[in-house]
């Protein structure tokens, strides 16, 4: 329940409030992880704004994002989230025992 929860107020949040930054609900290594795996480039040092980073984070999920999609929906950004925490989970191993690949 509490995973549902999570899922729906990131959906609702990113449509009701797009201009906030990711920062206020992901911690640092998980919205840095999801930006350097989709994007392919070294992350920001500011977080992005939360729309964007939802729209990254459901593509993980299979979320296209094509012209008339629409926005994510609870099952792109749960399956995105289950991937976002394999990638947090890997940068911080890789951080602590410095391991460059």
């Amino acid at each position: 329940m509490i995973i549902a929860w999570r899922v729906l107020f990131i959906e609702i949040l990113a449509r009701s409030a797009p201009e906030i930054r990711c920062s206020v609900i992901f911690e640092e290594h998980e919205w840095k992880s999801v930006y350097a795996v989709v994007v392919g480039k070294k992350p920001p040092k500011q977080a992005p704004m939360l729309k964007p980073f939802v729209d990254l984070l459901a593509s993980l999920g299979g979320y296209i994002g094509r012209k008339n999609d629409g926005p994510p929906g609870p099952k792109t950004i749960w399956i995105g989230l289950q991937r976002m925490r394999d990638f947090a989970l890997t940068a911080q191993a890789l951080n602590r025992f410095k391991i460059c690949v």
